[in-house]
């Protein structure tokens, strides 16, 4: 895996011959901490995985240097890479690019996640803001030993912190005025009978309308709660 990451600096992303295999179905635009986990749990149920969520980075490290080239300018189009055989995608990274995403596949559907914004700046900065400032217990050691640890923390500064809330998260005010124009920026730029404005509490049948799926006969998918985020975020998404 550590030889795959540094030949990956050093192969231009041009040079990647899957670009042709990307066919995105789903393009999930909600931010982090949204319900992006249980949208992607609920997307594979229903026929529209696999989904690409923050978790696919600790299975593939070497992804992340694409997602940092992309972030930081370096090659724009390298968030193509990742999402070779991915139908779907929620969170970050993708996120980061949704404008790309949306315009590059013009057929995808287009889901944004919501939730109340003053419980998501305190669900964000207690999870995703306090990993990246390394002040999430639990969490150090994991980064510590990450392989692809320089990338992922180019990645946070340039496709988080820079691409998503203007260079900073330190000012509440700010963090929660740039989620609150992320989402009315999706719902004037996405033609309407190609988004669902969705807050998971709608559960399976909201989604599965939107998609023309059949409702599965199970609960929809509650997962990622701040109390699990560490073990949630940074284990691989193919273990058990």
């Amino acid at each position: 895996m550590v030889l795959a990451i540094r030949l990956a600096r050093h192969i231009p992303v041009w040079w990647c011959d899957c670009w042709g295999d990307v066919m995105v179905r789903v393009i999930g635009v909600g931010l982090g901490r949204t319900g992006t986990m249980a949208l992607k749990m609920a997307l594979c149920r229903v026929g529209f995985g696999p989904c690409y969520h923050f978790t696919e980075v600790f299975a593939h490290p070497e992804h992340l240097y694409a997602w940092a080239a992309a972030a930081s300018g370096r090659e724009p189009e390298a968030w193509r890479v990742p999402l070779k055989g991915y139908a779907a995608t929620t969170d970050w990274p993708a996120v980061a690019f949704w404008r790309e995403i949306v315009e590059a596949f013009p057929d995808a559907k287009v889901i944004l996640t919501t939730r109340d914004a003053a419980q998501w700046f305190e669900s964000v900065n207690g999870t995703v803001f306090a990993a990246m400032a390394g002040k999430l217990p639990g969490t150090e050691e994991r980064y510590r030993e990450f392989e692809a640890a320089e990338q992922l923390t180019e990645f946070g500064r340039m496709g988080v912190v820079g691409r998503t809330f203007g260079g900073r998260i330190d000012d509440r005010d700010h963090v929660i005025a740039c989620y609150e124009r992320h989402n009315e920026e999706v719902r004037r730029t996405v033609a309407p009978d190609r988004l669902l404005d969705f807050q998971v509490s709608q559960g399976w049948e909201a989604l599965c309308a939107f998609l023309g799926a059949p409702i599965p006969d199970e609960p929809f998918p509650r997962t990622n709660e701040r109390a699990s985020f560490a073990d949630t975020v940074l284990r691989d998404p193919g273990m058990p």
